[in-house]
């Protein structure tokens, strides 16, 4: 099962919404929310990594065959 980034994101700043408080509490939940926002888009927004795949040279590329042998 893939995640689902844009879900998870929408949902933090969601509670970033809500915690508009000036209290203390409220300021370092929103910090927290902060870095965990930062990590959902860079996640989000990664290139997947690519496996490489090396091919073997063919013998005799590029020549035709007759089918009178």
């Amino acid at each position: 099962m893939k995640s689902d980034f844009s879900a998870a994101r929408l949902h933090l700043d969601r509670a970033y919404h809500y915690l508009r408080g000036n209290d203390e509490a409220s300021r370092r939940m929103c910090e927290k929310l902060d870095v965990l926002l930062e990590a959902v888009i860079a996640a989000e927004f990664a290139k997947p990594t690519a496996q490489v795949v090396h091919l073997l040279p063919q013998q005799g590329r590029g020549a035709r065959r007759s089918g009178t042998e």
